[in-house]
């Protein structure tokens, strides 16, 4: 672990105001129910790993990476369960993560704690403003969309994140060679999505087209009793330009 990275001070706060002012936006508001452990993660550890959104912060990867020889983003991490698996596997990457309900981000603290992670931080907040605002084009090595929600009913397809100008922010703040990194288990937004990152001129799929799991990425419970039902998922990595990433 890199522990020559200072923590974030202790003035850090919990932001439970989530702007909205965008059409689309990286979340949906849920029922949650935010358990003992959780609560007391959000509390013991919130002030340290959180950090609050601020638009005056117009470069986050240069404010946060320290001594971490690569920054990621994910956007919308659920439980925290994968975050915290390619985490471990990855302690030279610092992984930003965006999540806005409560539970999740508590699930996730309390997983920070359990395994000593120190290469997360977390922003409770809507992360299309957060990459809009915060992240400075060309700064990302990598940037995690897993599994956001398909929006099953035609009438709500145009609710879905994975919209060309939001794959365009995303791809200008990639750096050359940086990788957008797409999963879903609903095949018929597998091939939308498919449909609007290969329309993304800064972007080129690494694969001939959906690619393998990245080893990186584990199964989820949720996925693996899908794959046992003969439910598919579908992955997608592409790199920024011309520029291939390597997988192990």
């Amino acid at each position: 672990m890199n522990s020559a990275v200072p923590d974030l001070p202790e003035s850090a706060s919990i932001d439970a105001s989530v702007a909205r002012p965008r059409a689309i936006r990286s979340y949906v508001l849920r029922a949650g129910r935010t358990t003992t452990g959780q609560a007391r993660a959000l509390v013991e550890l919130g002030p340290r790993f959180i950090v609050p959104f601020d638009s005056a912060v117009t470069d986050l990867v240069a404010a946060c990476k320290g001594n971490f020889s690569s920054v990621a983003l994910e956007i919308g991490f659920g439980m925290g369960g994968a975050t915290a698996h390619i985490a471990a596997q990855r302690p030279d990457t610092l992984f930003i993560g965006c999540e806005v309900h409560e539970p999740g981000v508590g699930a996730l603290l309390k997983l920070i704690g359990e395994q000593d992670l120190h290469n997360i931080r977390i922003l409770r907040h809507d992360a299309v403003e957060v990459l809009a605002r915060m992240i400075a084009p060309g700064t990302l090595d990598g940037l995690h969309i897993f599994f956001p929600d398909p929006w099953h009913k035609k009438r709500h397809h145009k609710r879905r994140l994975i919209q060309p100008p939001l794959v365009h922010m995303a791809a200008e703040r990639l750096k050359p060679g940086g990788y957008l990194h797409c999963a879903t288990d609903w095949e018929p937004y597998a091939e939308h999505m498919l449909q609007v990152l290969r329309a993304e001129p800064l972007l080129v799929n690494t694969a001939s087209g959906y690619a393998p799991r990245p080893a990186y990425r584990p199964a989820t419970k949720f996925e693996q009793r899908g794959l046992r039902l003969g439910h598919g998922v579908w992955d997608m990595v592409f790199a920024r330009n011309s520029e291939t990433t390597v997988f192990d």
